[in-house]
């Protein structure tokens, strides 16, 4: 079965996921010092290039807010595995867990089963970012099959600087 891609330029939807020490995290809300949201799909911990990935999100996460972009992370990660991925990696950022195969399809994510019970226990999301504006649309979707291909986040943030600029008055690209 085949997900529905979520297209550039719609509303993002609303979904809530629990969150790394308490409460619940809502993808693609804007918060009050920052008008857009990046939500950074990983794989999960038995991934070692999301565990790369999550630290060079961290180191520039200053800049990403500098930008006005509030970066969140989440995966399919039970609390468990997802306090001791955390551990490792210290982000700065919100981590939401228990991402569910619905909420996945709601992403229009790629998903796959765990090769082996010690890969990890249950179907997970594969890579995923949606770059949601202060109007609460989809200004930049990047889904991937695959751990090895998705968005270089320095690359990303240089386009980020570059679309939130007001004197580039650049649109939503994709929408034809």
């Amino acid at each position: 079965m085949h997900n529905l891609k979520l297209s550039a330029d719609v509303d993002f939807p609303a979904i809530n996921v629990a969150m790394l020490g308490g409460g619940k995290i809502q993808l693609g809300r804007v918060e009050e010092n920052y008008p857009w949201q990046m939500v950074v799909v990983y794989r999960g911990k038995h991934c070692p290039l999301c565990t790369k990935y999550l630290r060079v999100l961290n180191t520039l996460l200053p800049r990403y807010h500098k930008e006005g972009v509030h970066v969140v992370a989440v995966s399919a990660d039970g609390l468990n595995k997802a306090q001791q991925h955390m551990k490792e990696i210290k982000p700065d950022f919100p981590i939401g867990y228990d991402l569910s195969i619905e909420q996945m399809r709601q992403l229009g994510l790629y998903i796959s089963h765990p090769r082996s019970p010690q890969e990890t226990d249950r179907p997970f999301a594969e890579p995923g970012i949606f770059l949601v504006n202060e109007t609460g649309r989809l200004q930049i979707v990047d889904i991937s099959n695959a751990p090895f291909a998705r968005p270089d986040l320095q690359t990303l943030l240089v386009g980020i600087e570059f679309i939130r600029n007001p004197e580039n008055n650049y649109p939503i690209r994709g929408t034809y």
